[in-house]
């Protein structure tokens, strides 16, 4: 059974199927009610939950100014809080394996946690093969290159198949029923509903361990909902309040964020180019993502991902293959 997050639009009240919990052995996030074990007074951390500052990470995004402006949280209180917490925070970045070693390698090591990862290219070159592999390689445990927690998987265009896990599963040695219980689904059918899912996944992750969030595709719904030249700065200004909230999930919950997107073609892509084409969502999208990935057809299920822009990865290319158990090593 998946779980299902549901948003009732009339409400914007969300609603989860429970699943069973994965077992957490390591918090991969440092919960807010920890301080209380460096000294914090309780009721001064029920003031930061009651704020909706659940973990220390989240609490680092906060100025001084701003936790001061919590009734009942003196400067004094503040600077203490702010000590404690960043002595709880050591981020802890894991690197999620893709399935393909050369992919992985191309990557330094497979998906990043606390990072957006952009994935772009026309249709059938792997993206969405990859975000499948990924909802099962996140739960591997650390030891097998996974990141032994939850998936959350927004879906614009209908693309998630959960028949298509279970092979994936059964390729990773584990049991897909769990797998699918650990994956939390919500399909998105306007921007907005995109931007309040996003908000409600967020309370979520303080709960529960999650390790992964997929967004398949990013640019989809803005596509459909801001049309022509008129409307390109307001549904700018709205992709990159989405983008902003991508990326405070990234770091708050040290989770993955893995992002589709999809590919326009660039007119001024010069001559001696054929059929160029660039990723959709302009400079807005490139400044969000750590890591921009493109991908292409190879001969057959053969597929290449070209790293496009990364700050610490040169730009080379990786060869690999689709395969019914998802994401593999290309054959020669």
């Amino acid at each position: 059974m998946l779980a299902t997050l549901k948003s009732e639009e009339s409400s914007g009240q969300l609603q989860l199927v429970e699943r069973e919990d994965i077992d957490d052995d390591e918090d991969l996030f440092e919960a807010i009610d920890k301080l209380i074990a460096q000294g914090i007074n309780a009721g001064d951390v029920k003031k930061l939950q009651d704020a909706g500052i659940y973990t220390c990470n989240g609490l680092m995004m906060h100025t001084k100014k701003n936790l001061t402006g919590i009734k009942g949280l003196s400067e004094a209180k503040v600077d203490k809080i702010c000590e404690a917490a960043e002595k709880l925070v050591r981020k802890s970045v894991i690197r999620i394996t893709t399935g393909s070693q050369a992919l992985d390698e191309l990557l330094g090591g497979g998906v990043e946690t606390s990072a957006i990862t952009e994935a772009f290219g026309e249709f059938r070159s792997g993206k969405t093969q990859l975000a499948h592999t990924l909802c099962v390689s996140t739960q591997l445990p650390t030891n097998m290159r996974g990141g032994n927690g939850k998936v959350a998987y927004i879906d614009t265009e209908g693309t998630f198949r959960p028949d298509r896990i279970v092979p994936i599963a059964e390729r990773f040695g584990m049991d897909p029923g769990a797998v699918l219980d650990n994956i939390i689904y919500a399909r998105a059918y306007t921007y907005e509903h995109q931007y309040n899912l996003l908000l409600g996944l967020a309370a979520k992750m303080s709960e529960e361990p999650f390790r992964l969030l997929i967004v398949d595709s990013v640019i989809a719904l803005f596509r459909v909902d801001f049309s022509g030249r008129g409307e390109l700065a307001d549904r700018q200004q709205k992709l990159a309040q989405m983008l902003s909230r991508l990326i405070k999930i990234a770091e708050e919950f040290n989770v993955a964020v893995y992002m589709t997107n999809q590919v326009i073609s660039d007119p001024g892509g010069g001559v001696f180019v054929t059929d160029p084409k660039k990723p959709a969502g302009g400079h807005v999208l490139a400044h969000a993502a750590t890591v921009r990935l493109m991908f292409r057809k190879g001969k057959g299920e053969q597929r290449i991902c070209k790293v496009f822009d990364a700050p610490n990865l040169p730009e080379a290319e990786a060869v690999f293959q689709i395969t019914a158990g998802g994401i593999a090593d290309a054959k020669d």
